[in-house]
């Protein structure tokens, strides 16, 4: 027996929609409100030590900012119409919806960031942005079992994508792998840990899934349970 939607209720889908539009609201108002208050020229990028060591016009930050959040939106709607048969996000649109609002956090959390250490608070950009970081990889973690087989999202290696029960299995892995690792980095980054510690736990986090579905691919290959 299914449920019909409660008329006037919001689905989940259209409250990803509304949540990404707020963002982009609310960041351009906050650029909008910061923009006299700027420098000409802004810093928009940082090295590994927290120097600045890229600089863009002012206005540049309505690109970076709600301009590339508004483009991410765009994409991850226009996405789901050139999945091909057998690989569509329908069967996980919510979660699919949902690293959509992850991301669109995450850029607008840079943005803070950049407004912040424009407006010539004292703030340590590159640290802050690996902990942002850190934090995507985790919440990511935290959907990527409920990922089904497509070409836009996920761990898409060669053997994932030929085979679906490759593709279930080393999303369950990675799921645990990413949360591990991108919850180690945050902590890495809360203790002030060297910068490449972080670093190299969101990078084997990501890594350790490539490898295991080469694996277990070759495994049911050898036992020809490949469907």
């Amino acid at each position: 027996m299914t449920t019909n939607p409660i008329p006037g209720k919001m689905s989940s889908n259209q409250k990803y929609y509304l949540g990404a539009a707020v963002v982009i609201l609310v960041t351009l108002v906050g650029t909008i409100v910061a923009y006299p208050q700027l420098p000409n020229i802004v810093p928009i990028h940082w090295d590994a030590h927290g120097h600045v060591n890229g600089w863009g016009p002012k206005w540049s930050l309505f690109l970076y900012g709600p301009g590339l959040i508004l483009g991410i939106v765009l994409l991850f709607s226009a996405l789901p119409w050139l999945s091909p048969k057998k690989f569509e996000v329908d069967s996980f649109r919510a979660t699919y919806l949902y690293i959509m609002m992850v991301i669109v956090a995450l850029l607008a959390y840079c943005q803070l960031l950049i407004l912040i250490s424009s407006l010539g608070f004292a703030i340590d950009v590159s640290r802050a942005l690996e902990g942002g970081v850190c934090l995507l990889i985790a919440l990511l973690g935290n959907v990527l079992g409920k990922v089904r087989r497509n070409f836009y999202v996920g761990v898409r290696t060669p053997w994932t994508i030929a085979n679906e029960q490759v593709w279930n299995a080393t999303h369950r892995f990675a799921a645990r792998t990413f949360f591990a690792g991108g919850l180690l980095g945050v902590i890495a980054v809360i203790l002030r840990a060297p910068f490449w510690l972080p670093l190299t736990a969101i990078l084997i986090a990501a890594l350790v899934p490539v490898i295991y579905s080469l694996i277990f691919y070759k495994q049911l290959e050898r036992r020809g349970q490949l469907n």
